[in-house]
Formats: structure tokens, sequence, C-alpha cells
């Protein structure tokens, strides 16, 4: 499993719940696009629309090598998932403040996946508590390299 790109933003500005992981369904200018890595999920969102999945605004760069029936940058790409795992994102999302974000675009044994996940948004308060985590984290990683020096 290789990760091509991941939503780094999405830990920081959000509680993650439950992941699912989805396939989504591409053409080919897409896909060697992805596989060359120019391909970026930071501003995607997740939405329903008569009981299918879709994923909004990710972001595949044109592939260069391709002839003029090129895909579009931006457009709506469903994401395949079973019956039950939908059912249960809609249940989840329809709870308070709950969303569905995606999180990595992931080489899966030949096939292209989306982790998405049921988040919930933290709030200023919380971002500070990462932050000050993340800090201890790192002084004390840097400690230890110095002391083992």
């Amino acid at each position: 499993m290789k990760i091509i790109t991941q939503n780094k933003r999405a830990t920081f500005e959000y509680f993650i719940e439950q992941k699912f992981t989805a396939g989504i369904q591409l053409q080919g200018s897409e896909v060697k696009s992805i596989r060359a890595g120019k391909t970026s999920i930071n501003e995607a969102y997740v939405t329903f629309k008569n009981g299918e999945v879709f994923i909004l605004n990710m972001h595949i760069a044109k592939f260069e090598a391709s002839s003029i029936f090129n895909h579009e940058e931006t457009r709506t790409r469903k994401l395949l998932l079973n019956k039950h795992e939908i059912n249960k994102i809609l249940g989840a999302k329809e709870k308070d403040g709950m969303t569905i974000i995606p999180l990595t675009v992931e080489l899966h044994q030949g096939l292209i996946k989306v982790v998405i996940a049921i988040a919930k948004g933290k709030k200023l308060y919380d971002k500070r508590e990462t932050i000050k985590e993340r800090d201890l984290e790192r002084e004390k990683r840097q400690l230890l390299k110095a002391k083992n020096k």
C-alpha cells in the first residue's frame, strides 16, 4: 500500500472517528496522473446524491502525454462503497457536527483507493492542545537524540 497524497490538515482540523476505504471511479488519463503523484485532496469533501457517495473538488492534474480527450481537473467523482458502508456513513453524518473528509489517496494492489473518515470538527482550544502535544513530543525526541550522542 503506497500513499500517493494525504490531507495533512485533516488530523489538525478534525477528530477522526472512523475510517473507510473506497474505490474511486476514474478515467484513464486520471489514473496515469494519480500514479505520477499529481493530485491533491486538501480542498476535497464528500457528499451524497441519490444514495451514492461522491467526492468533490479533488484536484487531479491533466496528464501531459494524453490526447485531446483529457479529463476535467476538479470534476465530481463517484466513490465505490457497498450499501452497508454507505448506510453507516449516512447515519453518522446525520449526527451533530459530523462530516466526511478524505484522508489519503493510496495505491493498493494496483488499484487507486481513497481513505475517507467520519470526523468531528475541533474547536480552537482543541487545536491549541494538539499544538502543545506536538511540541512536547518534538522536545522529547530532541532531548533523547542529544542524550544518545
